[in-house]
């Protein structure tokens, strides 16, 4: 068993390094050769919103974007019929042009719910560049979106870019552990270079994409029955050439995932599991590696407690979160553990819901 999580460690370091030196790269070296282009030259971008029940959240998020100086840009909410006060909310900022409401009754059969809206509200888009950002983020200045876009054009052309997003809120135990696992669990530069499709993925919280490229695969299309539809996309799209490519965005986009632990837990329920694999077998496989790696190991050797303890920090102070959630990581890792095996029993029984849907 000391010999496997030594392993398991050294991958988890290795991995974990790699994508640091990336995320470093692309922010410093790439964005640092874009030349602002002339106000005429600018993309135009479409902003794609998913809405159910969104009420607070919308409030949030919509004035960061009608606020932005960026000159070319349209915002699509597609509302995937709300019964909260969603519709008033979007109804109140209706009288800018800039803004375009659709209004939905929920997914026709064979579809996910979010797939559906965002695929709808994506034929309404009119530009160059789709940006889709989930209802619970909001941009961090005014100039953000022009940083989104700079940052976008300077990837190579076969690149979408998803974004490392700064996760506030509530259930830091748990939302902790997502750039954990997005830094630690996915080796993002090796997808460019072996082009295997299991090395794909984006974040669904903000990804950004050319329009021609967005209409002539149609992943959303692809995907229509997915939960997880943001991992399965980028997998569709690293097979068919195009490379989801992990950039630092936390200056421009914070996401508020959750108030609390309870919401957290009942969030990631729904996923868990599909992370993990999907499959009994999968989920049995990556289970045990996780709670060798992080759950079993501080009980083998103080030096795996400190191994555990420093990947953890590492990931919590890339992402912005304070010194106590790091120092209670094996307890954080010790609810994820607890989550996954809640998933899979959840997915298994067919009792998973969420916003008043099953899943």
């Amino acid at each position: 068993m000391v010999v496997l999580i030594a392993v398991l460690h050294t991958v988890l370091f290795a991995v974990l390094l790699a994508n640091l030196a990336h995320l470093r790269r692309h922010r410093t070296v790439r964005l640092g050769r874009v030349t602002r282009p002339t106000p005429g030259a600018r993309p135009r971008v479409s902003v794609i919103i998913p809405a159910r029940n969104e009420e607070a959240n919308l409030r949030r998020l919509l004035p960061s974007l009608l606020s932005q100086r960026y000159p070319a840009f349209e915002v699509i909410v597609y509302d995937d019929a709300s019964d909260d006060g969603t519709p008033g909310v979007l109804r109140s900022f209706a009288g800018d042009e800039r803004l375009t409401l659709l209004r939905g009754e929920g997914p026709p059969p064979g579809w996910v719910g979010k797939v559906y809206a965002l695929e709808q509200a994506a034929r309404h888009a009119r530009g160059d560049r789709l940006l889709f950002l989930d209802a619970d983020a909001e941009l961090t200045d005014p100039e953000a979106l022009e940083r989104l876009v700079a940052r976008y054009e300077a990837l190579p052309g076969d690149a979408v870019l998803t974004g490392l997003t700064h996760l506030r809120g509530g259930g830091a135990l748990l939302v902790s552990l997502v750039p954990n696992a997005i830094l630690a669990g996915l080796p993002w530069p090796l997808a460019r270079r072996l082009r295997r499709p299991v090395l794909g993925a984006v974040n669904g919280q903000c990804w950004m994409i050319d329009t021609a490229t967005y209409r002539r695969l149609e992943p959303h299309r692809h995907v229509r029955a997915e939960v997880l539809e943001d991992v399965m996309i980028g997998r569709y799209l690293l097979a068919h050439g195009r490379v989801p490519t992990l950039v630092d965005v936390q200056d421009e986009v914070r996401v508020y995932m959750y108030a609390g632990l309870a919401e957290a837990w009942r969030g990631f329920r729904k996923n868990a599991y599909l992370i993990m694999g999907g499959t009994p077998f999968r989920f049995l496989a990556t289970f045990t590696a996780f709670v060798l790696a992080y759950v079993a190991a501080p009980f083998v050797s103080p030096w795996f407690l400190l191994s555990v303890y420093l990947l953890k920090r590492i990931t919590d102070r890339q992402t912005g979160f304070p010194p106590w959630v790091s120092l209670l990581a094996p307890l954080s890792f010790t609810l994820g553990a607890l989550l996954q095996a809640d998933s899979f029993a959840s997915h298994l029984m067919g009792r998973v819901t969420w916003k008043g849907r099953n899943v």
